[in-house]
């Protein structure tokens, strides 16, 4: 059993509603960019599809692209958008399942590698990813680098957005390296605030090089955003891309 928290029908119908900046084409077209000049004129997997918000327009751009996903509630709203036999979905975990075939690249976007709440089951990832890639491959991850910087001794939240519709806030288990996000939505205009959270993983790119190196797998490129600007100690996140040896 995978630790990661499972997606309700509540919040898979609403997903892309409330990441309209996702997936518009200031962030989607680099993004594109990026993931199909690694693919090349190989095949796309995608670990943790869920609505299909990257894998849905990198198949429109002629990348086969396969997908696995855990909630069949995520599933089910990527399935209105495109058919199986244009994007094939496999509901399971992405630590464990596999799916038929060889990839030039596996990629997993938005953080979601810490939806996985152990180190073991991220490390199976990534070997999972390993499995699935052809010789050469690459293996692409996009993460938040861990806000500690933020924290001042005795402080355990740091807030990531406060906008007019939205607060968010992370509380940080800096033990055992849980963050909880927290969020405060306000859906309609009568003044109330939904609550939601979820439960986080955070890894460092160096603990994530080694998970890498326990699947077989090679640091090519590391940077700062999918314009591949440089990657410093300032970056608040990160692309990193692992190669498979041929």
């Amino acid at each position: 059993m995978t630790s990661s928290e499972l997606w309700t029908r509540a919040t898979a119908d609403r997903y892309d509603a409330e990441e309209t900046e996702m997936s518009s084409a200031a962030v989607l077209g680099p993004t594109l960019d990026f993931l199909a000049g690694l693919a090349g004129d190989g095949k796309a997997l995608e670990f943790a599809i869920g609505t299909g918000r990257v894998g849905v327009p990198l198949r429109e751009r002629g990348v086969p692209v396969a997908g696995i996903e855990l909630s069949e509630h995520m599933a089910a709203v990527l399935r209105r958008k495109i058919g199986e036999d244009a994007l094939p979905v496999t509901i399971g975990d992405m630590a464990t399942t596999a799916v038929p075939g060889e990839f030039a690249l596996v990629y997993l976007v938005y953080n979601t590698i810490t939806n996985l709440l152990t180190q073991d089951e991220q490390v199976e990832c990534f070997r999972n990813a390993a499995r699935h890639l052809a010789p050469g491959g690459r293996f692409v991850i996009e993460l938040g680098v861990p806000p500690l910087r933020f924290l001042p001794p005795g402080q355990v939240a740091v807030p990531f957005d406060v906008s007019e519709r939205h607060l968010g806030f992370d509380t940080i288990d800096v033990v055992d390296q849980i963050l909880v996000s927290h969020h405060f939505t306000r859906d309609g205009d009568d003044g109330r605030y939904r609550r939601g959270s979820s439960r986080h993983r955070y890894a460092w790119p160096a603990e994530l090089d080694l998970m890498a190196r326990i699947a077989g797998l090679e640091l090519e490129r590391r940077v700062a955003d999918w314009h591949g600007a440089p990657f410093t100690q300032d970056s608040a996140k990160h692309i990193s891309v692992w190669r498979k040896p041929n």
